[in-house]
């Protein structure tokens, strides 16, 4: 039998995260102790990127998503992910 986990009161997110980081969780549970869960509304994690494009099109890409009620970052992932589709 695995010994009990107690959590104490945390202060900060720091005390938290410390705690976290010092213990082994194999000290306090057993494979079996565990569920497979499932998270189905998590959104894909993003990142950041530069891309250059001229002028002209970013404008138009623009007056496309101002048309369509979007935001035109927006506009071009949708217009990327049609064109990963084929």
């Amino acid at each position: 039998m695995r010994k009990p986990l107690k959590l104490p009161t945390f202060k900060t997110e720091d005390a938290e995260r410390d705690f976290w980081a010092r213990i082994d969780l194999a000290d306090y549970f057993e494979r079996k102790d565990f569920q497979s869960v499932s998270f189905p509304n998590l959104k894909p994690s993003s990142r950041p990127i530069s891309l250059r494009l001229p002028e002209p099109m970013i404008l138009r890409l623009k007056e496309r998503a101002n048309e369509r009620q979007v935001p035109y970052q927006s506009l071009i992932k949708q217009y990327i992910a049609e064109g990963l589709k084929t």
